[in-house]
């Protein structure tokens, strides 16, 4: 089949590789414009760019991605289908309609449940045991549209989004493979969604990401496992911010946010509202992301000290 890809982050891709590897043809690879990135704020291609480019793929960078110009320019690629897989714009119901086969998704949850632009880090963050991944037919309504295929993973112990991310990423190419061969075969069943059932993971912000230590254990450490890596979920010491990661249950009491352990082979010990986590990773402002023994090791932080 004749397939214009729409997708930007690495989660897209499995599915690129997945779909190019069956033998389907990559008409054109759309993908958000370069952004600046890093302390030099120099311009940086997305990570589908990059693959489409090694691979011989027409990239499309479109500022905005409708207008006449831009419509004749995917239609002139004859497309006989679009696959949209993390592509960070809403398409509008003209573009949705240039291919014959219309215009398929690959979303990260179990729709209707937690449709929008951040479904794996909530997820984590709300304690659900199990997430997955959906193929739907897209529609003018943000996941709306009827589901074509659906797959149902468990969360792992400790898993975090990032890991998460990277697991159901594979998941979903396979899917997205087998969602073209029965739409090929002309056995597909589309299943409309039950809307009065459906939740929202809206984008993650700095904001939302900050630590509240004075909530429970298992609360904290859904939310700091949910945030991992970006925006990461960031706490104040000193006044100067620290992002936390790989949290796990651990022993002692205390004030709230304050440092019980701190040593190079103990670890990291911060008190919460009912308990106590051990923290394996951190990121200090204007530092790279390392283990807290190191942190601990350069006296970055000592028993005592309180986390805001």
């Amino acid at each position: 089949m004749r397939i214009l890809f729409w997708g930007t982050p690495y989660f897209a891709l499995p599915s690129l590789g997945a779909l190019a590897g069956e033998g389907h043809e990559i008409v054109g690879v759309v993908t958000q414009p370069d952004r600046p990135a890093g302390r030099g704020r120099k311009l940086r291609e997305s990570p589908v760019k990059q693959m489409a480019e090694e691979e011989g793929f027409l990239v499309l960078q479109p500022e905005r991605p409708w207008g006449d110009p831009f419509l004749e320019q995917i239609r002139s690629l004859e497309p006989g289908i679009s696959v949209v897989v993390a592509y960070g714009h809403i398409l509008k119901p003209e573009v949705l309609a240039v291919p014959p086969h219309g215009s398929i998704n690959l979303h990260a949850s179990l729709l209707p449940e937690l449709r929008g632009a951040a479904p794996i880090n909530w997820a984590i963050v709300r304690g659900y045991e199990s997430t997955g991944v959906t193929v739907i037919r897209m529609v003018k309504e943000m996941d709306a549209g009827p589901i074509l295929f659906q797959n149902e993973e468990p969360i792992l112990e400790g898993e975090t989004a990032s890991d998460l991310s990277l697991r159901l990423s594979e998941v979903g190419a396979g899917d997205l493979v087998e969602t073209l061969a029965l739409l090929e075969g002309g056995v597909l069943e589309e299943v409309e969604q039950d809307h009065a059932r459906a939740t929202y993971g809206p984008k993650v912000t700095r904001e939302l990401a900050r630590v509240d230590w004075d909530r429970p254990s298992l609360e904290l450490s859904n939310h700091i496992r949910g945030m991992d890596d970006v925006p990461g979920a960031w706490t104040l010491l000193g006044g100067q911010p620290v992002k936390v990661f790989r949290p796990s249950a651990a022993a002692g009491e205390g004030s709230p946010g304050t440092v019980l352990v701190a040593d190079p082979t103990e670890g990291l010990v911060v008190a919460t509202a009912d308990g106590a986590l051990k923290l394996d990773e951190v990121q200090p402002a204007g530092r790279r992301r390392m283990l807290a023994r190191d942190w601990i090791s350069g006296r970055g932080v000592e028993a005592g000290q309180t986390f805001d």
